[in-house]
């Protein structure tokens, strides 16, 4: 597995990630313990490095997984886990107060059973408390060595400014893929300009872009809520899935390699965080570190994308409201 370095932090990292949140808190699906625990100790087995949890993801549960999981290869590995949910729980709201900040920290790494947390982000921007103060938290916590990097996530490019200013920024972790381009408007401009890594979470539009995905959603599924998900819009949107088979086709890969092969093109500080519970769509996902996409290739792709247009928010109301811009 090659690898990456988040911006100018000096974090170096797999050039893909591992989202662990679905291990066990997505899509009525997750893994048993066992299987989960096997899952993540065979991706570390075949290179990949950075893996991503929080606190909300169970809650809590993913964390103590992830931790279990990860506990033999902890000095060769990067866990970037999260702060910043009332109650660890996005639907009651958001909670970045410096001494909230600190209780979570400390909590985080016992669940995790490490003494350090390689990359802490704020899960989103807590309108309620200045960024300087939250930057200035984790500042604190860094030079305690409970910390190692800062992170952000779904800020915009004034947040990102003003937290940099304070304490450097290393990665920002936002949605971004072929799904969902919104971050090449302002945020990468701003990345890339003050030396921070992109971390895109649902690199593969939470599972739209497999080409799985091509009717109603089980009742189960969390993806329900998400408006871009109702089986109308699904069906609309196909159209995006159907026009990128094509050209993955031509190159014998799959959707989902041509998808993350074009995040891993876009830029050299860019570390995708595909999550799956599978470990054949595990390697297939590793594969795709290894295909090159020529500038025609990136072009008919760009040409493809730009020319469809797709229907529906990426997050149910209450979550939209969260999101920083």
């Amino acid at each position: 597995m090659q690898k990456r370095k988040l911006g100018n932090s000096g974090l170096e990292v797999s050039a893909l990630g591992f989202g662990c949140m679905g291990l066990n808190f997505l899509d009525g699906k997750g893994l048993d313990k066992k299987d989960a625990i096997t899952l993540l100790r065979n991706a570390v087995e075949r290179g990949v490095t950075f893996f991503d949890t929080a606190e909300a993801y169970g809650p809590y549960t993913n964390e103590e997984l992830v931790g279990e999981g990860l506990q033999p290869y902890r000095k060769d590995v990067i866990i970037a886990t999260k702060f910043g949910c009332k109650d660890a729980s996005p639907a009651i709201g958001l909670d970045s107060r410096p001494e909230t900040i600190r209780a979570v920290t400390e909590a985080s790494l016992k669940r995790l059973k490490t003494d350090y947390i390689d990359l802490l982000y704020q899960h989103r921007v807590d309108p309620n408390v200045p960024i300087e103060d939250v930057a200035g938290t984790v500042k604190d916590l860094i030079q305690e060595g409970k910390v190692k990097y800062f992170g952000l996530s779904e800020a915009s490019s004034t947040t990102i400014r003003k937290a940099h200013s304070v304490q450097p920024v290393s990665a920002l972790q936002s949605e971004y893929s072929l799904f969902w381009r919104e971050p090449e408007n302002e945020i990468i401009p701003t990345l890339e300009e003050l030396g921070i890594g992109f971390v895109p979470f649902s690199p593969l539009g939470k599972g739209f872009l497999t080409g799985i995905i091509n009717k109603k959603l089980e009742a189960v599924d969390r993806r329900n809520v998400i408006p871009r998900f109702t089986e109308e819009n699904i069906k609309a949107n196909l159209v995006l899935v159907e026009a990128l088979s094509e050209i993955a086709q031509q190159k014998n890969i799959s959707t989902s390699q041509l998808a993350l092969a074009w995040l891993l093109a876009q830029k050299p500080w860019i570390a995708p965080i595909p999550g799956t519970t599978k470990l054949h769509r595990l390697e297939e996902n590793i594969s795709s570190t290894d295909i090159i996409l020529s500038t025609d290739d990136l072009a008919k792709i760009d040409t493809t994308v730009n020319g469809i247009t797709l229907v529906g928010d990426r997050y149910p109301e209450f979550l939209e409201k969260q999101i920083d811009r």
